[in-house]
């Protein structure tokens, strides 16, 4: 999703004023390499604005890398089961891209759209980890990476391998002790057939996308290799037609340039929204599998109360000794059931508000997306046609007349 709720105060009154409206504001901004060789990484300046009185002050400066942002990702993803957490651009497995300037770019953005999706999020904003990474200093940012002993601990995993736990755990028939637990819900199978189609008809737009980029690229390095030669050829050549020719070597370099600026345009206002919408998507589906695993977990603790309360009728029947060991123990699981059973409800409760929230917002990111393609597409037809036209005239009188 496209950082479009981003907010920005143009009042003249103070951030601390009682009756300013509350907002959050953060930026990503000035990344820098740092290090040398596998050590080395890329840090950031995260700057936070805000009238919330639980910060520091109105306005905050910390430095943070990649494993950061990370952090928090997990950190959320644990504690707000149901709630949809924005995606984190992946790492690069290609080390010479890992430091380019379009990659560092590219990421840079994608952070800055995570984390205002967080901070325009209504619960996620007032998330004490998302406080903590706003505001704690460097050595402290550290020493929370290094004792975080979630999920995520050994490495920062990609999401879909939850999706994928899940689906061996509540599928586990290898020894025929278990039957798979699923839920049967109508609106709930809706969901996931629109999730998974969502995920298909994304990745391949994105794939197209990508080929529209590298194919601006590449006509753009043709425009600018043949407007190269077409001068040379002008050079060798007097009169009109060496003017003819090296005025059409320049054209083609100039357009070979608006080709490249376009192509990057492409890149970041069409491509790279795509491909965070399949990230947001891959989310979603972790917080499916979280549904699906707190729907098991509900079903279990069910049937295993069922089974506690026949024993305890039982040992009460026989007037048995173990009648109340039985009684305490049944209270307990019982206690645990019902957890559980809340535990699910909020979690479709927040899933229901969530689909919302989030189909109102993609409908919103992906109009701003293929407006911006198509606006520039017919700015780059119409630089072309206007220097193609300009130079048609030149091109005129130096062939024969017709």
């Amino acid at each position: 999703m496209l950082a479009t709720q981003r907010s920005i105060s143009g009042s003249s009154q103070s951030p601390r004023s009682p009756s300013s409206q509350p907002f959050l504001s953060v930026s990503v901004t000035d990344p820098v390499k740092l290090g040398n060789g596998v050590q080395a990484y890329v840090s950031y300046r995260v700057i936070t604005k805000t009238n919330f009185p639980e910060y520091q002050g109105p306005e905050k400066i910390v430095i943070r890398r990649y494993s950061d942002f990370v952090w928090l990702r997990d950190r959320l993803f644990e504690k707000y089961k149901g709630i949809f957490i924005p995606p984190i651009p992946e790492k690069s497995a290609v080390e010479k891209f890992r430091f380019s300037a379009e990659f560092i770019e590219m990421r840079r953005q994608a952070l800055d759209v995570f984390v205002n999706r967080i901070a325009s999020h209504h619960e996620l904003q007032q998330s004490e980890d998302l406080k903590t990474f706003l505001q704690a200093d460097e050595e402290t940012m550290e020493r929370l990476r290094f004792h975080e002993t979630g999920i995520f601990k050994k490495k920062p995993s990609d999401l879909m391998q939850i999706f994928k736990d899940v689906q061996s755990k509540v599928s586990d028939v290898v020894l025929g002790k278990e039957k798979p637990v699923e839920e049967s819900n109508p609106e709930y199978e809706k969901l996931k057939h629109y999730i998974f189609e969502l995920e298909n008809h994304l990745t391949e737009a994105q794939k197209h996308a990508y080929r529209l980029v590298k194919r601006h690229r590449e006509l753009g390095q043709s425009l600018s290799d043949f407007g190269k030669a077409a001068k040379l050829l002008g050079a060798s050549e007097g009169n009109a037609l060496g003017k003819a020719f090296s005025e059409l070597g320049a054209k083609s370099e100039a357009l070979s340039f608006k080709l490249q600026k376009e192509a990057h345009q492409l890149l970041m206002n069409f491509e790279e929204p795509l491909k965070d919408y399949v990230r947001a998507v891959q989310s979603i589906k972790a917080t499916i599998a979280e549904r699906a695993n707190a729907f098991r977990q509900q079903c279990e603790l069910a049937e295993t109360m069922k089974l506690k309360e026949i024993n305890l009728d039982k040992l009460m029947l026989t007037r048995s000794d173990k009648v109340a060991e039985a009684e305490h123990e049944y209270k307990e699981l019982k206690a645990d059931s019902e957890e559980a059973t809340r535990r699910f409800e909020t979690i479709v409760r927040l899933m229901n508000e969530e689909i919302v929230r989030f189909q109102e917002q993609k409908t919103i990111d992906m109009g701003v997306a293929f407006h911006e393609f198509a606006k520039g597409q017919a700015r780059l037809a119409n630089s072309i046609a206007d220097a193609w036209r300009s130079l048609l005239p030149k091109l005129e009188s130096c062939s024969p007349a017709q």
